[in-house]
């Protein structure tokens, strides 16, 4: 008698489908990397306050709560493939609209180009990892999507890589006399009307690159035979299952707690460069930093991934969160390199906590599942929220990172108590699923 044999993570037949849509993984990685800088490179190319430039995030991941239920009806109605070509059609013309943004050097054409850009991020989110977890048996579908989401961090180092390299680097705007003041700032007139043209030529050109890499991307599905993925039912069906799945508790308490846990991520990836800069580090070399918390970040993935064979997951989100409360205390109170240094190792803290909470909140849904992870998509809209509220902090005092001081520490220190208290309410889902929900 043949012993069963446990069918494959990714069988022959469907894997040039599966290559082509984990390289999809790295995309939307690529663009949320390359774009976290950008709130410091705009405030000092256009000269705008710290709540001004922070609208680069709040386009950004607005573009997310916009478009995650859409994408998730038009995978119900048509099929993944449709999905996946709307999300890089949309992705594609977010990004070439860099190309008349910088000709118009108009801000507000910027933050729409990032806009579309997402709207495209969330087509692709949304589809993207059921079609992955489709592609074999629903046995192996988990390590399925994990092998996927694995190639999300190789995109993120990729655009961290592209940000330093050929946009931080290369600003004129952002050069400083021996004294470290801003050169850019003492210009007048012509000469600085000069640099701003050609600044932001440098933050146009890796778009429109990415961008034409889309469209081959996009030619490239369109004409691969791909499983025939389809979502069963109706529209009527999906907004019966929305209604049973806000009458979850442990649902609805995920959606708000994925909600602050991406303000919070958002907030510690975007404002690593003010924080480093007023410390006397340029953001060319701040990147180096914000590779640190990446690879830390991964690395914890890995090792946190391992302990939950040994540790409840609502625990561990609880252990961790309390950890990155700690941390956000020590970026807030040690002043000098200590601060960042706790800064970086935040993002140990984070490593788990998406993908824990969007499994908690899942749990039990059944079919409801489906409809249920567009909205905790949707959630990635604390992304948008929760940078301009650190930016109003930043411009208390005024536009500088030290203008005052907050319980005797510079605004910018200050400003992260908004992750720590976003890393309380995930702090409290986690307990509330050890002792409530009785998640496993």
């Amino acid at each position: 008698m043949q012993e069963n044999k446990k069918p494959p993570v990714v069988s022959k037949n469907v894997l040039i489908p599966f290559i082509l849509i984990t390289s999809l993984f790295a995309l939307w990685g690529f663009a949320n990397d390359i774009t976290n800088p950008m709130v410091s490179a705009f405030k000092k190319i256009l000269e705008l306050n710290n709540t001004q430039a922070s609208w680069v995030q709040a386009a950004f991941y607005g573009g997310y709560f916009t478009m995650a239920l859409p994408a998730a009806f038009v995978v119900k109605r048509y099929s993944y493939k449709v999905g996946i070509m709307v999300g890089l059609t949309l992705y594609a013309t977010g990004a070439l609209l860099f190309y008349p943004a910088a000709a118009m050097e108009n801000y507000l054409f910027f933050l729409l180009a990032l806009y579309i850009l997402t709207f495209g991020l969330a087509f692709l989110e949304t589809t993207a990892n059921p079609f992955i977890m489709s592609m074999g048996a629903e046995e192996t579908a988990t390590q399925r999507l994990n092998l996927a989401q694995a190639f999300n961090p190789l995109g993120a180092l990729t655009g961290l890589f592209v940000a330093q390299a050929f946009i931080l680097g290369a600003l004129q705007s952002d050069d400083v006399d021996a004294q470290g003041n801003s050169i850019y700032e003492t210009l007048t007139g012509t000469a600085k009307a000069a640099i701003k043209t050609s600044d932001l030529l440098v933050i146009r050109n890796p778009y429109v690159a990415l961008g034409l890499f889309v469209i081959g991307m996009l030619v490239v599905i369109a004409l691969m035979k791909m499983p025939d993925g389809r979502e069963e039912g109706s529209s009527k069906d999906m907004w019966k299952s929305i209604k049973r799945i806000f009458k979850k508790e442990r649902f609805v308490g995920g959606v708000l707690a994925q909600l602050f846990y991406v303000g919070a991520q958002i907030m510690c990836w975007t404002y690593i460069y003010q924080y480093a800069e007023n410390l006397g580090i340029a953001n060319s070399d701040a990147v180096y930093y914000a590779y640190a918390a990446l690879i830390i970040f991964l690395l914890g993935r890995f090792l946190c991934t391992y302990l939950l064979k040994f540790i409840n997951s609502g625990k561990l989100l609880m252990l961790l969160s309390v950890m990155a409360i700690a941390c956000c205390l020590g970026t807030i109170f040690i002043q000098g390199v200590g601060g960042l240094y706790s800064l970086v190792l935040t993002s140990f803290c984070m490593s788990l906590m998406f993908p824990t909470i969007y499994g908690i909140a899942l749990t039990g849904l059944g079919d409801d599942a489906k409809p249920a992870s567009a909205f905790l998509v949707m959630a990635i809209v604390g992304g948008a929220l929760m940078p301009v509220l650190q930016g109003l902090i930043l411009d208390m005092g005024g536009s500088a990172y030290n203008d005052i001081s907050i319980m005797g520490v510079p605004e910018v220190n200050f400003s992260f108590i908004l992750p720590l208290l976003c890393f309380v309410v995930v702090a409290l889902y986690g307990y509330r699923t050890l002792k409530v929900y009785k998640v496993g």
